[in-house]
C-alpha cells in the first residue's frame, strides 16, 4: 500500500480512518439510545425528534457544515465554550472532521437499529417484565441479543458514510493535509490539480474497495449473528 499511495496520500487514508473510527464510535451509544426511544417511548417531541435526527439525509451536506461551523467554531456557543474552558477545539481540526461525520453518518445508525427494535415482538419483553426483570435487564439479555445484527449493519453503514463524508466536513474545518484532509477532500484537490487524474483515481478505487469490504464485512457477521440468536 505504501509503494502504491504517496506519503502524504497515505496520510489522507489514515486520516479517513480515525475519524470514520471515532465518528462511529460516538455515535453507536448515542443512536441505540435514541433508536430506541423513537421505537419504544411516546413522549413530546417524539416526532420532532425524528426529524432533527433525520436532517442531514434531506438537507444539502454544505448546510449542515455551516451550521456546525456556526455552533461548535470558536465563536460559536459550544465550540467557544470549550475552547474557553478545556481548550479543546472543533473547527479545522479532525475532531472537527469526526464531528462532521458523525453528524452526517448519525441517521443510518438511527434508522438501522430503531428497524430492528420495531421487529422485536413487544410479547417477549413483556413475558421477561412479568417475571420480575427489570428494564435494564430486558433490553441486555432480551432486546439486545436480538437486535444485534440491526446494530452490525447500522455500525458499518456509519463508519463507511464517515468514509465517505465530503460536503460537511469541508464547509466546516476546511480541506487541510495532515489536519482535515481525508479521503473525499484528496481526490477533490487533486481533480482541481492538473495531473492529478492518476491520484484521483487511485483514491476513488480505494475508497470503493473499503466500502465494499464494509458493506461485506457488514453482511457475513449480521448472518452469522443472526443465525447465532435464532439458533438460541
Amino acid at each position: 500500500m505504501s509503494d502504491w499511495l504517496s506519503p502524504a496520500e497515505w496520510e489522507a487514508v489514515q486520516l479517513s480512518l480515525r475519524v470514520a473510527f471515532w465518528a462511529t464510535l460516538f455515535s453507536l451509544p448515542v443512536g441505540v439510545t435514541v433508536a430506541y426511544a423513537l421505537a419504544r417511548w411516546r413522549f413530546p417531541g417524539r416526532e420532532l425528534l425524528n426529524i432533527v435526527v433525520h436532517l442531514p439525509l434531506i438537507m444539502p451536506p454544505v448546510v449542515t457544515g455551516y451550521l456546525l461551523l456556526l455552533t461548535f467554531g470558536t465563536q460559536g456557543p459550544v465550540g467557544g465554550f470549550l475552547d474557553r474552558t478545556l481548550g479543546f477545539t472543533f473547527a479545522f481540526r479532525w475532531t472537527g472532521a469526526a464531528l462532521a461525520a458523525g453528524v452526517m453518518a448519525f441517521p443510518f445508525m438511527v434508522r438501522a437499529v430503531r428497524l430492528s427494535i420495531e421487529a422485536v415482538d413487544p410479547k417477549l419483553e413483556q413475558a421477561a417484565s412479568t417475571l420480575g426483570a427489570s428494564r435494564g435487564w430486558i433490553f441486555l439479555t432480551v432486546t439486545l441479543p436480538l437486535i444485534l445484527p440491526g446494530i452490525i449493519a447500522g455500525t458499518v453503514l456509519t463508519f463507511a458514510k464517515g468514509m465517505g463524508e465530503f460536503g460537511a466536513t469541508i464547509t466546516f474545518v476546511s480541506n487541510i493535509p495532515g489536519q482535515t484532509q481525508t479521503i473525499p477532500l484528496a481526490i477533490d484537490l487533486a481533480l482541481e490539480t492538473p495531473g492529478g487524474e492518476a491520484l484521483a483515481a487511485r483514491l476513488a478505487v480505494l475508497s470503493i474497495v473499503l466500502a465494499a469490504t464494509a458493506l461485506a464485512l457488514s453482511e457475513w457477521i449480521s448472518r452469522r449473528v443472526a443465525a447465532r440468536v435464532g439458533g438460541t
